[in-house]
């Protein structure tokens, strides 16, 4: 987006800086604070809301900002306009905030991210969200409550997501068809945990729950049933095709059957290994002959797949890049576009007893693997976003996806109730193979 870097210095120039509120302020958005704070002219970080309030002065005074305290609206509001930032343990406070503009979800945490996004929505706030864990659950429902509020609800840019978004865009620009959009992973072991990943994640300041929802492939099946469902595209089969290949992603052209991905609209997958990595990689096709001749005439080969790819994703390095197009131009970085195509469902990562309450996303019971949405309703699957907190009624043993049969449910979650409204929304659109734009 080259025309946000010039619209940004125009607010700065007017003395109309972007004003954001931030709801989390772990790991990522620590990064997020520094990033806003030091090198996004335009723009202003003007609120931070954490569970524990010396979390949200550590993302301020990393960034060399020391903030105030504030634990009412109107004591926020008076900060933002006196240009003071300010921290809470209160997300409500910048969700009803007047003097913000637009909010970034940093919390990935499915349950308080359902309700800060439907306050954020009933304030009428544009709400950037790195919550792919939310998205993949019940983002269709709440895409549709925003447009409804008038405002914009978005994953963010620099997520690999968003990232192959931004690259699918701009393959369809130049009048090609996408037909495979690309994740490249390191490393991929369903049965990892917090424990085999502790020394990592103390090496990087991250959280262990969050390093095993990478390596255990949770997080890259919600990353790519976003990605799916703001496409329109399937999978292959259970937990994709997610091919061990050490090769440079150009070489992925010769993998895949065009007519078998047109049948089926187009794929989301990943890779184990490639080159280069970590990015995303987009395999598009072109029916026009002579386009094609021009195409291998600038070194994409003959075809009938030509490779397109990103060598990297920097994450909170975008994501006020998304602020803005969304504050400034209306536009999403990456969205559903109606009914869902693909779910991640709950596998049992060991042997399950009955009795046993589900942990973390991340944790040691359970990981996710992307479904169709027609399979995920026929055989009942328990989405993965609910998981969390659910007992088990039955043995299950390793390796079987779980059902809403399998399990009790936690009474009074707002996930819970929204993805019952999302799944009443759309039930005569899953299952039918075509995606209903909002």
């Amino acid at each position: 987006m080259i025309i946000v870097d010039r619209a940004l210095e125009k607010r700065e120039a007017q003395g109309k800086p972007i004003r954001v509120g931030m709801i989390g302020a772990g790991f990522m958005g620590r990064g997020v604070a520094n990033q806003i704070v030091n090198s996004v002219p335009g723009m202003r970080l003007v609120a931070v809301s954490n569970r524990h309030l010396a979390g949200a002065a550590r993302a301020y005074r990393e960034a060399g900002v020391e903030p105030v305290a504030v634990d009412s609206l109107s004591a926020l509001e008076d900060a933002v306009h006196a240009g003071t930032p300010a921290v809470t343990e209160d997300a409500a406070l910048l969700c009803a905030c007047e003097g913000i503009d637009a909010l970034i979800d940093v919390t990935g945490d499915v349950e308080f991210g359902a309700w800060v996004t439907l306050e954020a929505i009933n304030h009428g706030k544009h709400l950037i969200s790195m919550n792919a864990e939310l998205d993949a659950t019940v983002g269709p429902l709440l895409r549709r409550k925003a447009d409804a509020a008038g405002v914009i609800l978005t994953a963010a840019d620099g997520d690999q997501p968003g990232v192959q978004m931004n690259l699918y865009r701009f393959v369809k620009s130049i009048g090609l068809t996408p037909l495979v959009c690309g994740n490249i992973k390191g490393l991929q072991d369903p049965y990892r945990t917090p424990t085999t990943q502790q020394s990592f994640a103390e090496k990087w300041g991250q959280n262990p729950y969050m390093v095993t929802s990478f390596a255990d492939g949770t997080k890259i099946s919600f990353e790519q049933a976003i990605v799916a469902n703001g496409t329109g595209m399937g999978i292959e089969k259970r937990g994709m095709r997610g091919a061990d290949f050490a090769g440079h992603v150009d070489e992925l052209t010769q993998m895949y059957d065009v007519e078998a991905l047109r049948a089926l609209g187009g794929v989301v997958d990943y890779t184990v290994g490639s080159k280069p990595g970590p990015g995303v990689f987009v395999l598009a096709t072109h029916d026009d002959p002579k386009q094609r001749h021009y195409l291998n005439l600038y070194k994409l080969g003959e075809g009938p797949l030509y490779s397109f790819y990103t060598p990297y994703h920097l994450c909170h390095f975008e994501v006020p890049l998304t602020v803005a197009r969304a504050v400034l131009f209306g536009d999403a970085a990456l969205q559903p576009l109606g009914a869902p195509t693909v779910e991640v469902v709950t596998t049992a990562k060991t042997d399950l007893r009955a009795g046993d309450t589900i942990d973390a996303l991340g944790g040691y019971l359970t990981y996710g693997q992307c479904e169709t949405v027609a399979i995920t309703r026929e055989q009942c699957l328990l989405p993965m976003g609910l998981a969390e907190g659910c007992v088990l009624r039955r043995d299950v043993p390793k390796d079987a996806v779980l059902t809403y049969d399998d399990v009790i449910l936690p009474e009074g979650r707002v996930a819970v109730h929204l993805r019952a409204e999302q799944d009443a929304l759309f039930a005569d659109q899953i299952g039918s193979g075509q995606v209903t734009s909002v």
